[in-house]
This record gives structure tokens, C-alpha cells and sequence, in this order.
């Protein structure tokens, strides 16, 4: 017998529903970035996990210019990239915009606590910051209980 996952019920709360009519993100469109995130991060709130997801893809390749005088001669070779000329080097992905889902899980439910469009690319944290984050949240509880 093959196991089947079942989906969690999604929970919006009044924030995120104001927050997504604000930046103008559809159900539909944070349920995406909830089933393929880019990338994976701990949420600012305790308990949560914000995902991560482009708004588009653009993919810089390559191009080779020359300048042609009047008379038919290449003048001159520049490149547009500043990628190495390597054949194997894959096209570097850039975006202008992410859209962040922040989502705590309770049980049998997915509660998206907000969602919002970022102007620009942020950075991955790097695991010094992750290891403070982690220290201060295990602090937060321990006080707490």
C-alpha cells in the first residue's frame, strides 16, 4: 500500500487576506509559493517559516557585439556579460521582485499569518545568523514556559 500525503487545510488570517489585496497576490498565486518555494527560511515570528518565490525569472545569456563601420569592417568585440566565456556556465537568473509567504503549521492546519512583494533581491541568511536566530527563539521558550 503506497502512502498518500494528505494536504493540510489552509487557514487565512484577516492580516494576510489584507496584505495579499494590498500587493495584489491571489490565492492562488500564494498557494504556489507555498508548493515550490525557492527558498526556505525561519519567519521573524515565533513558530513560522517564510517562503520565498520570484515574481519572474529573467535569464542572462551571453551576446557578442560588433561594431561595423560604414565600410563592412568589424571594428571592435565586446561582450555584454560578465560571465566567464565558458560553454559550461549556466545563464545567471536574476528577478526584480519576491513574493514572501509566512506560514505557521498547528496540527492538521496551514495558517498563512501574511504575504508580501518585496522590491528586489534579498540575500539567503548565512548560518551565523541562522545559529543567533535559532539561540534567541530556544531563550524565547524557555522563558515562556
Amino acid at each position: 500500500m503506497t502512502f498518500i500525503p494528505r494536504t493540510r487545510q489552509t487557514v487565512w488570517t484577516h492580516h494576510a487576506r489584507a496584505k495579499m489585496a494590498f500587493y495584489r497576490l491571489s490565492e492562488q498565486r500564494v498557494a504556489r509559493v507555498l508548493h515550490s518555494p525557492r527558498r526556505v527560511e525561519e519567519g521573524v515570528a515565533p513558530k513560522t517559516v517564510a517562503m520565498m518565490q520570484p515574481a519572474s525569472v529573467r535569464t542572462r545569456t551571453e551576446a557578442v557585439l560588433s561594431d561595423v563601420s560604414h565600410r563592412g569592417v568589424e571594428r571592435n568585440r565586446r561582450t555584454l556579460s560578465n560571465e566567464t566565456s565558458d560553454s559550461k556556465s549556466k545563464p545567471k537568473e536574476s528577478w526584480s521582485q519576491e513574493i514572501w509567504v509566512m506560514v505557521q503549521d498547528i496540527g492538521k492546519e496551514r495558517k498563512i499569518v501574511s504575504a508580501w512583494r518585496y522590491p528586489g533581491m534579498t540575500r539567503p541568511k548565512d548560518a551565523a545568523a541562522m545559529d543567533v536566530l535559532r539561540r534567541e527563539y530556544r531563550e524565547f521558550l524557555a522563558k515562556k514556559d
